[in-house]
């Protein structure tokens, strides 16, 4: 089993709350999804593996069990080109849990007319693989998020 842990500190609110159909409607994968403190800070990562997909405004970690999780910085970041994200690591590093993976300003994101909602969505996962996910309630990073069958 593992234990997804959060790679920021907010709010968590669910997938269902996400401002965009892919993730809201779970098209992506099962999981959550947190509303971020709004102050500049650094996404780490939600379990110990291999980053093998990287960009400026999502990451996935892969662990030893194969299990793929997306962490997406905001919704429509993408439109951002990267401006105010700093990349902490490089595609195909091999990462720890609570590792920092990317320098963000959740308020620069709010300013620049994006949500930045963050879905941590456990990839080719099933519903029913999930467990303990949580939906609300203040997080830090490194607090537990859902585990995975």
């Amino acid at each position: 089993m593992t234990t997804v842990t959060s790679p920021i500190a907010g709010r968590a609110i669910g997938l269902a709350a996400v401002p965009d159909p892919v993730f809201s409607g779970s098209m992506v994968g099962p999981g959550t999804a947190i509303d971020p403190a709004r102050e500049p800070s650094t996404a780490v990562s939600p379990v110990d593996g291999v980053i093998v997909s990287l960009h400026p405004h999502a990451f996935v970690v892969v662990d030893a069990e194969g299990h793929g999780v997306l962490t997406h910085l905001g919704i429509d970041t993408v439109q951002l080109n990267g401006e105010g994200f700093e990349l902490l690591v490089n595609k195909g590093d091999t990462v720890t849990r609570g590792q920092d993976i990317i320098r963000w300003n959740p308020v620069a994101v709010e300013a620049a007319g994006k949500s930045p909602v963050c879905p941590i969505v456990a990839l080719e996962a099933t519903a029913d693989a999930l467990g303990d996910v949580r939906e609300d309630g203040d997080l830090k990073a490194g607090d537990a998020l859902f585990s995975w069958q």
